[in-house]
């Protein structure tokens, strides 16, 4: 029995609302159970100094937790005067995830930015940050669209992302904080609705897995992102 009391193929109830900040061009808050992320996308009409001229836009993608996302108080990163190494890892990851399922070329000479602020933690915050990112995104495409500024969608299919990870020996979807922490092994995976990988990480914390038990996994975050992927189109509203 999972401490959660869900099947070993149960999400968390999952829900995005779409919409949540009033003043972004996409934004969604993104509930993966108790762990929530707000995630928004900005547009900016310009491309990094290094993209100039290459006639493509850029996606990219800023990650960060609340003092009191976490049972304690954290400090805030800014007041560190640095990001710890781990905020870095995600927003890189988040960034590539997004970027893996967009035509840059389509986008033109326009950045899009997703910013996942974690309003509370209860493990998976990345996965939620994907997810609930490609839906702002999406949003934020649709209202270039609607306001001329590009001429058709740039994004080639969905993204999600959901954790899975050996408890107890046997394999479990979509961890909570309290699975996480005493999960044999832990992984990340991160698929496109076409049916492809964007990235897959994974660790045995406390013992080496085996190949099957890696299919096992996989197998469940294909169950798992099938269902996200139903979830993203119905909060987009197609």
């Amino acid at each position: 029995m999972r401490p959660s009391g869900r099947q070993s193929h149960q999400l968390r109830a999952v829900s995005f609302e779409p919409g949540a900040a009033r003043y972004a061009e996409g934004s969604c808050l993104a509930r993966f159970g108790d762990t929530h992320v707000l995630c928004t996308a900005s547009w900016a009409a310009e491309t990094p100094r290094w993209k100039r001229g290459s006639g493509e836009g850029w996606v990219t993608a800023e990650y960060g937790m609340l003092p009191r996302a976490t049972h304690t108080r954290g400090r805030r990163e800014a007041a560190e005067g640095r990001q710890s190494g781990r905020t870095q890892e995600i927003q890189r990851l988040i960034g590539r995830s997004l970027r893996a399922v967009t035509d840059l070329k389509a986008l033109g000479d326009n950045t899009l930015t997703i910013d996942c602020d974690v309003l509370q933690a209860d493990g998976g915050t990345r996965t939620a940050a994907i997810t609930g990112g490609y839906v702002a995104m999406a949003l934020a495409m649709r209202y270039l669209r609607e306001e001329g500024v590009i001429k058709s969608d740039p994004i080639v299919a969905q993204v999600a992302a959901v954790s899975c990870g050996l408890f107890a020996s046997a394999p479990i979807l979509d961890l909570d904080y309290s699975e996480d922490s005493r999960a044999e092994v832990d992984a990340n995976f991160v698929m496109s609705s076409d049916g492809r990988l964007v990235e897959v990480q994974g660790s045995g914390e406390q013992r080496a897995f085996s190949r099957d038990e890696f299919g096992q996994l996989m197998d469940l975050a294909e169950q798992g992102c099938a269902q996200l992927f139903d979830l993203q189109r119905t909060a987009l509203g197609r």
